[in-house]
């Protein structure tokens, strides 16, 4: 069984998703999450500055990945890389 992702690793994956700008359905279906954990992510992520908000029309909105998210997105990338290598090395050893 596929161990559970860390708070991390969900936001890596919002932000990723948000990079070419998406709704919050297509967003919760692609992190795969509920919708109550994807508003507590899109508001932490919308509040740092991470994401913006963009209204399409009355009914519709775009979460578009922000400069700062995607630096947030590259430190990241880099952190699990890092940790998989040393998870990697250990058993090996």
């Amino acid at each position: 069984m596929k161990e559970r992702r860390s708070n991390i690793e969900v936001v890596a994956d919002i932000l990723r998703v948000g990079e070419h700008g998406a709704g919050k359905t297509r967003i919760m279906y692609s992190a795969n999450m509920s919708y109550h954990q994807l508003q507590k992510y899109l508001d932490l992520l919308v509040d740092r500055g991470c994401l913006k908000r963009t209204s399409i029309d009355k009914s519709h909105v775009s979460y578009n990945l922000t400069r700062k998210g995607s630096a947030l997105l590259k430190s990241i990338d880099d952190v699990l890389k890092a940790l998989d290598r040393r998870a990697e090395s250990k058993h090996t050893t």
